[in-house]
């Protein structure tokens, strides 16, 4: 694996981190904010041709609202 997957995917990782958190605290800006940091990040990797099927659950990018 290339430096540059292993960095993305440690980002990937920590804001995946970062939105369980949030998660926990029921902060919901923050769970907006570290979702979307995530797309982009994911986005980037796409650009690159990099497949991280395997790296999120797509439902870990939906929103309370959205999962009812």
């Amino acid at each position: 694996m290339s430096e540059f997957v292993t960095v993305l995917r440690g980002r990937v990782l920590g804001a995946q981190e970062k939105l369980a958190a949030a998660r926990e605290a029921e902060h919901d800006y923050e769970i907006y904010l570290h979702i979307a940091r995530i797309k982009d990040l994911l986005d980037l990797a796409e650009r690159h041709g990099i497949d991280t099927t395997d790296w999120i659950d797509p439902a870990d990018l939906t929103t309370a609202e959205v999962r009812g």
